[in-house]
């Protein structure tokens, strides 16, 4: 059950950007879907933890408690805020595939910080995924491709980069739940904060909005969290972590399918190129298994949000 519980959750997260586009759609803002998914995913996720708690205590610092919400506030939400605006001028095969840099652009800046060592291992991987960027943005067969949108795509990557890096040591110093639940609401504070500052955001919109907020916030936000952890507890980090892979091959099938969006020849071979990339990065990670970044991009699937999530 652990590889099938990690797949639900790649294509509950896969979703994502396919329930984001309907929404759009149907009226919905970008800054009313972001206040509402992580408002109500927050909800959920300590309602689950209220009960879980009544059969085993968590305790847990003041200072990780704050640096959890932080992490939500600053980094979460920044992360999602781009995700989603890029999602509203691009397509969301072609988002999927920019995004997926960011377990690249992990080492790389590891490596940079010192924090990780170059093996032959992951400079294959930088070839592979450099390369696939090339072949997705210039294999468009005369395809318009919005640059402010890739621009928001990528600086979306780089945010989830900067944010799973400075998570590295919170993440492995509290439950996986709790610091979920903790980031969601940290992310849903900063954007309520941020709606009141701007006079509140657009709830007029009917019920086919609402229809598709319920799915991001049930089958692409608390859906796939738990079945993450669920297949994580039984396969091992590195190997749920490769199987997460699968998420941008679900939103491309499902961006051809329900939203009539096709990717070229050329853009398809880059999109593998870059899902090689990762693999290899995590095929390493797995047999190295000893330096805490890669603790960090094994972890990396527990906060897509969209994604996150990617998400």
């Amino acid at each position: 059950m652990g590889p099938v519980l990690c797949l639900v959750s790649a294509v509950c997260f896969g979703a994502l950007g396919i329930f984001g586009k309907l929404a759009f759609e149907a009226g919905v803002s970008p800054a009313a879907l972001l206040l509402i998914r992580f408002g109500l995913a927050a909800v959920v996720m300590a309602a689950f933890l209220a009960i879980r708690r009544e059969k085993r205590k968590i305790k847990t610092p003041g200072r990780l408690l704050a640096a959890a919400l932080t992490l939500g506030a600053l980094g979460y939400a920044a992360q999602a805020s781009l995700y989603f605006a890029a999602l509203h001028r691009m397509d969301a095969s072609l988002l999927s595939l920019v995004f997926y840099l960011y377990p690249l652009l992990v080492t790389v800046t590891a490596v940079v910080l010192g924090r990780d060592r170059l093996t032959p291992g992951r400079v294959a991987a930088l070839l592979a995924a450099s390369a696939g960027v090339l072949l997705v943005l210039l294999g468009a067969g005369g395809v318009p491709i919005d640059p402010i949108g890739v621009i928001l795509a990528f600086a979306s990557a780089v945010t989830y980069t900067v944010y799973i890096l400075c998570s590295d040591r919170v993440v492995r110093r509290m439950p996986p739940l709790l610091l979920t639940t903790l980031v969601l609401t940290g992310a849903a504070a900063a954007l309520g904060i941020r709606s009141l500052i701007g006079g509140g955001v657009d709830l007029r919109f009917g019920a086919e909005g609402w229809l598709w907020l319920g799915c991001i916030v049930v089958v692409s936000t608390v859906l796939p969290i738990m079945a993450f952890f669920a297949g994580l507890r039984r396969t091992g980090p590195s190997t749920a972590a490769i199987l997460s892979t699968f998420e941008p091959v679900v939103t491309t099938a499902l961006a051809a399918m329900l939203l009539h969006e096709s990717l070229t020849a050329i853009q398809s071979a880059g999109g593998l190129l870059v899902l090689s990339s990762v693999v290899i990065l995590q095929l390493r990670s797995g047999r190295d298994g000893k330096t805490s970044i890669s603790s960090a991009l094994d972890s990396q699937s527990k906060y897509r949000v969209g994604n996150a999530v990617g998400r």
